[in-house]
């Protein structure tokens, strides 16, 4: 992971953390440079269940989209970002309150092109959700976040 690259400035503060990272109790546990994998902490909450009892599945399409988003940008380079433009997502099992544990993986990074793919697992390692992302790499424009130094400015906290 570049040192000077848009996840290290956050996971060593010199960007703020995004607001969603904070609502879905999101942890960096590890990255593998050699393997391109990425393993990240969520937590579902209560106030995430629809009413079967279980949790919503927009929420776990977050937590992989919040898996899938730092694997990528754990390979850029500095002055990198890739937005997503296109997320899959594949519902397996339903999850439960607790902890949810997110892999990601680098498939493909080109020069601006980037594929990447993720799963989430509950604490007792049940395949709860799969995703597949195409990200677009971008070079020429700063990410905003860059530019916010308090997150509660923007949303009024």
């Amino acid at each position: 992971m570049d040192a000077e690259g848009f996840l290290a400035k956050v996971l060593d503060g010199r960007l703020p953390r995004a607001p969603i990272m904070n609502l879905l109790g999101w942890k960096y546990l590890d990255f593998d440079e050699e393997k391109l994998i990425l393993k990240v902490e969520m937590r579902a909450g209560p106030e995430f269940i629809n009413p079967a009892g279980f949790i919503h599945g927009g929420m776990l399409a977050a937590m992989l989209d919040e898996t899938l988003a730092p694997t990528v940008a754990a390979v850029l380079a500095a002055g990198e970002f890739a937005p997503s433009l296109e997320l899959k997502v594949n519902f397996i099992s339903p999850a439960k309150v607790g902890k949810i544990l997110g892999t990601g993986k680098v498939i493909s990074k080109g020069t601006s092109i980037c594929f990447a793919e993720a799963q989430l697992h509950d604490e007792r390692g049940a395949l709860l959700a799969t995703a597949s992302s195409t990200s677009k790499i971008s070079r020429s424009v700063k990410p905003k976040s860059e530019h916010i130094t308090d997150w509660s400015s923007i949303v009024g906290g």
